[in-house]
């Protein structure tokens, strides 16, 4: 259990019957009345975000949500499949647990599979990765006095905004979280 004095950025609490991470919290002390936390959380598995408050001696249970390193095998239709590289176990993953999580991603990666009481909810992606252009405009002398960019596709089908002087077969770094190009590599 977990009282909401001791709230803390990342921690996950069950509230409500949802299991929800703490994305922001602050302490409030009016001049009157008792104080609060104000809260932001963030339901986990369908990523909705509320807005609550909490008086400080309220208590929770904590969610222990289990991230697990796995390998991305491959897809198959609406499945996609990894295994444990320790135990060889493998698991497949429909669309609609992976959402678009995946679209960084090839094939034998590395991914960490979230988890609560069993259930997958979320595949995270490694935070940066390298991939191969396969498809790119080329860019024109003179046009990068604005620091101008231009769509990419890379070796997975998606596609990230690049400055002009990124070819055709460069490899780039990309961050997950964001998709946004970091350097030639």
């Amino acid at each position: 259990m977990i009282t909401a004095g001791d709230f803390k950025n990342g921690v996950t609490i069950e509230y409500d019957g949802k299991v929800c991470q703490i994305v922001e919290f602050q302490h409030v002390k009016p001049g009157k009345g008792a104080a609060f936390v104000r809260t932001k959380l963030k339901d986990i598995v369908n990523g909705g975000v509320v807005e609550t408050s909490f008086r400080p001696t309220e208590k929770f249970p904590t969610a222990h949500i289990d991230r697990k390193d796995m390998q991305y095998l491959y897809s198959d239709g609406d499945l996609f499949n990894f295994m444990d590289v320790e135990t060889y176990d493998q698991i497949a993953l429909s669309q609609d647990d992976i959402g678009d999580s995946l679209k960084f991603v090839k094939e034998n990666e590395m991914v960490k599979i979230c988890s609560y009481k069993g259930n997958v909810f979320a595949v995270e992606p490694p935070l940066f990765v390298e991939l191969q252009i396969t498809d790119t405009e080329p860019g024109f002398k003179g046009d990068t006095a604005t620091g101008a960019t231009k769509p990419a596709t890379v070796e997975t089908g998606a596609v990230v905004n690049v400055p002009l002087f990124v070819n055709q077969d460069d490899v780039i770094k990309i961050d997950t979280r964001t998709g946004e190009y970091l350097s030639r590599v």
